[in-house]
């Protein structure tokens, strides 16, 4: 601990409860807005969400103008285009609601309100140099934490490669999390972001990055997760787990925000830059054989994430305890319907070299991860998961 020197700013206020969501328009009006840019995933009208986010703004007096050209995976050029939207409409405020991309889209509109210029000009850390607009983000998936996260991932369509903005700027004001409009999520959904949420708090807890804050969330989060999202994935309605699961990515996203991610992460950005798949899926799918991979890096790590998950631990060595970790992982990827392979998602073998070189781009992931990788022990996590476990 002597040697162990860490700086950490995590400035999103977060309200959190069950009904919260009718206090948006108090929100806004704290926050200093006036006129909201409201980024919303296209399903959340038809999964009849939208009207419960749009009656505490029309009830606190405030306009609105929403935009819900949101893709699964979102390019720089959507950023763009609905940035310029929120400028001609003269909004003040964003709120993000709905998953990762929605949110993403949410932060990144309100830095290009402020600093000008095109999303791709603020891909890499530290190139954003002032202040957004007030931001507020609501996630309806419990998953991607980038509610309290201070980056934005896109596609760059001219590499077709997936990249993030980051630095402080993107911390939005606030983080409104109600469980209740995580209840519609369908079985396939909150098993991809539940997977996603894990994957964030296992990489910051095994990160050469992580501290005694970022352990102390990710640790959590992974208890909460692992044994709550098989209850979420069972019964949608089940209130108590998508309570749960909320909280579960919320600690997770806090953990990745202080410590970073690792190699799953830079393995999966190929999948949805070259392939389309989408983010969460990717990682799921990447999860367990990367582990694998990175046994040996961290034993002591995965031990102790053995026991979190719930096995008896006592009488094998730390190496066989942090074994373990794998089988939880593929046991509670099967339960909630995850594919297995690379080959259930249609990724063919012949791309592997190129999504290789490709992943080892995503340097502060890399970088992070606990063991070092070669170009060709990318390629063959990537072959190991081409057909899936035995």
């Amino acid at each position: 601990m002597s040697q162990n020197i860490f700086t950490i700013q995590q400035p999103t206020r977060l309200v959190f409860g069950s009904g919260t969501i009718k206090s948006l328009g108090d929100l806004v009006h704290e926050t200093g807005g006036s006129k909201v840019f409201l980024v919303v995933d296209p399903g959340l009208k038809g999964a009849g969400l939208l009207d419960r986010i749009v009656a505490p703004l029309e009830q606190g007096g405030i306009p609105y103008v929403i935009y819900d050209k949101v893709d699964p995976e979102p390019g720089l050029r959507l950023a763009d285009q609905a940035k310029k939207v929120a400028a001609k409409e003269k909004c003040d405020c964003v709120v993000g609601v709905g998953g990762g991309s929605a949110m993403d889209v949410a932060k990144a509109v309100s830095i290009l309100l402020t600093n000008g210029g095109k999303a791709e000009d603020y891909l890499g850390l530290g190139k954003i140099k002032k202040p957004g607009v007030p931001k507020i983000m609501v996630p309806t998936t419990a998953g991607t934490g980038a509610e309290v996260s201070f980056t934005a991932v896109f596609i760059n369509e001219k590499t077709g490669s997936k990249g993030g903005m980051n630095g402080d700027p993107l911390y939005p004001e606030a983080a409104l999390l109600d469980p209740e409009l995580t209840v519609s999520m369908p079985p396939h959904v909150t098993a991809m972001t539940g997977i996603d949420a894990l994957t964030h708090a296992l990489e910051s807890f095994v990160s050469i990055q992580a501290n005694p804050i970022s352990q102390m969330y990710g640790l959590e989060a992974m208890e909460i997760i692992f044994h709550a999202l098989p209850k979420a994935y069972a019964n949608g309605k089940n209130l108590e787990a998508r309570t749960e699961m909320l909280l579960g990515s919320l600690l997770a996203g806090k953990a990745l925000a202080i410590a970073g991610v690792g190699l799953v992460h830079a393995m999966a950005y190929p999948m949805g830059g070259m392939f389309g798949v989408p983010h969460g899926l990717a990682n799921a799918v990447l999860l367990p054989y990367v582990v694998d991979y990175n046994l040996m890096g961290c034993p002591e790590k995965f031990a102790v994430i053995a026991e979190v998950m719930g096995y008896n631990t006592s009488e094998l060595t730390v190496r066989e305890a942090a074994a373990m970790v794998v089988e939880g992982i593929v046991n509670l990827n099967h339960d909630v319907g995850i594919p297995s392979s690379l080959e259930e998602l249609g990724i063919p073998a012949d791309r592997f070299e190129e999504m290789a070189e490709v992943a080892l781009t995503v340097t502060r992931p890399v970088e992070n991860n606990p063991r070092c990788p070669t170009k060709d022990e990318v390629v063959q996590i990537y072959q190991n998961a081409l057909l899936g476990w035995e």
